[in-house]
């Protein structure tokens, strides 16, 4: 059996290999196809195209979105109570205007929400800057897991997760929420440049099996193409429910390790933490779909 990896991360985002050295993994694994999806930014895409051509590997322009969903406001994606909702894009075209300006945008937004988080963690006694963020991650989108890095780098915690437990998690005091669009306005951009929306590692968001469904249903509703069956973290009964929810609202399934090289330690491309395995056969479904939807 083939395999494919449909989430993945470089350093342009929140990952530690730059494209061409994920191509370059990618083949030594022997993956037939992966698919770059940075958190809000395409900036890796073209590197990763170019290396995946003269390798003989099919690189997938892809996104993931960070969205705010309230279960009881779905329309508002600024309550304090919404959850952190990622939609994976897959096929997108990257270069369309209207798409670049609102990765613009949410790359705007970023930026200020860094600013300001830096600010209220200096004023925690933590000698740090954004722009000493941007000198140590150069070219990449500055998400937490890079403040993790820094503050373990420059002995602050003693590991990654420790980072978040004292100054970065959603709970502490150091944290700055940024602007966010809703999930399904997310999957509305992904289908307007002809990508395929899926809803990411539904399992992480603890919403509960009724809140879950009903997430699903309005996603549907908006135009979901799929949903992540397969995940680095699922157990066996966990990917037979996501199985189970994605054949009740007919959606197709997609898969994924969530490769962050070393800043996810003992998750690999491909295998995830040892078990993964999503099949070429899912690729070729995700594409049959894409041209009915497109006629691409």
């Amino acid at each position: 059996m083939n395999a494919v990896d449909l989430h993945v991360h470089s350093n342009k985002s929140d990952g530690s290999f730059a494209p061409t050295q994920l191509v370059e993994l990618a083949v030594q694994k022997h993956l037939s196809a992966f698919a770059l999806t940075d958190h809000d930014t395409t900036a890796g895409i073209r590197e990763a195209m170019s290396a995946g051509e003269k390798m003989g590997i099919e690189v997938i322009p892809g996104i993931e979105f960070s969205t705010a969903y309230d279960p009881f406001s779905p329309s508002s994606p600024d309550c304090a109570s919404s959850k952190d909702i990622h939609i994976v894009g897959l096929f997108i075209d990257e270069n369309a205007p209207a798409f670049l300006a609102h990765v613009r945008n949410f790359a705007d937004a970023r930026i200020q929400r860094n600013r300001k988080m830096c600010r209220r963690l200096q004023e925690g006694g933590i000698d740090i800057t954004y722009e000493a963020l941007l000198e140590a991650f150069p070219g990449s989108v500055i998400t937490r897991g890079h403040y993790a890095r820094f503050l373990l780098e420059h002995g602050y915690v003693r590991s990654m997760p420790e980072a978040f437990d004292r100054y970065l998690g959603d709970h502490t005091k150091y944290f700055v929420p940024r602007e966010k669009i809703t999930p399904m306005q997310a999957v509305e951009l992904i289908l307007a440049v002809k990508g395929l929306p899926i809803l990411a590692h539904p399992t992480l968001y603890h919403l509960g099996r009724d809140a879950l469904e009903q997430l699903v249903r309005r996603l549907t509703d908006a135009g979901l193409v799929g949903l992540e069956t397969l995940y680095s973290t699922y157990d066996a009964r966990q990917t037979r429910q996501m199985l189970n929810l994605a054949r009740r609202f007919m959606l197709l399934s997609s898969g994924g390790s969530d490769f962050h090289g070393k800043n996810k330690p003992g998750l690999e491309m491909s295998t995830g933490y040892g078990k993964l395995a999503v099949g070429e056969e899912i690729l070729t479904a995700l594409k049959e779909k894409r041209k009915e939807l497109f006629d691409v």
